[in-house]
């Protein structure tokens, strides 16, 4: 299930990514893409809670989804210009913002990366990541009561 799981998330973002071509945006919408969410992380200079807070504000796919449905003005007149060929989606900044934070969420998900916990940075939904890994609650999991 778990690699069925990340197929998943890897299918979404290609399906990204081929948005961003076929909105023929720049060379460096795609290293956006790749790495431009993670500047959530500097939320961690401040403290662990307030990382976890900026870090998940852009790898929340909920927000992506968001930014996407404000973006476009009816999913119905996109599906009606596409279908007419009477127009074209404009590739708008929230519109590109959504892709990005869609994708690279779904990118990072593919490599085990999920929301954080304000505990810990290695402890995320999917659960403990790095050298937290294995650990539960700080203790290790085999010393766990």
């Amino acid at each position: 299930m778990k690699n069925l799981l990340k197929l998943e998330e890897l299918a979404q973002f290609l399906l990204c990514a081929m948005a961003l071509h076929q909105f023929d945006v720049a060379w460096w919408v795609y290293v956006l893409l790749v790495l431009g969410p993670d500047i959530g992380m500097l939320g961690y200079l401040v403290d662990q809670r307030v990382g976890a807070i900026t870090y998940n504000v852009f790898h929340h796919k909920g927000i992506a989804v968001l930014l996407l449905l404000f973006a476009v003005p009816s999913m119905a007149e996109v599906l009606l210009l596409w279908a007419s060929d009477m127009g074209e989606v404009r590739a708008t900044p929230p519109l590109i913002a959504g892709i990005i934070l869609f994708g690279h969420a779904s990118m990072d998900r593919m490599f085990g990366y999920g929301l954080k916990f304000g505990d810990n940075f290695h402890h995320t939904h999917l659960g403990w990541i790095g050298k937290g890994k294995g650990k539960v609650q700080g203790q290790e999991a085999g010393n766990a009561r």
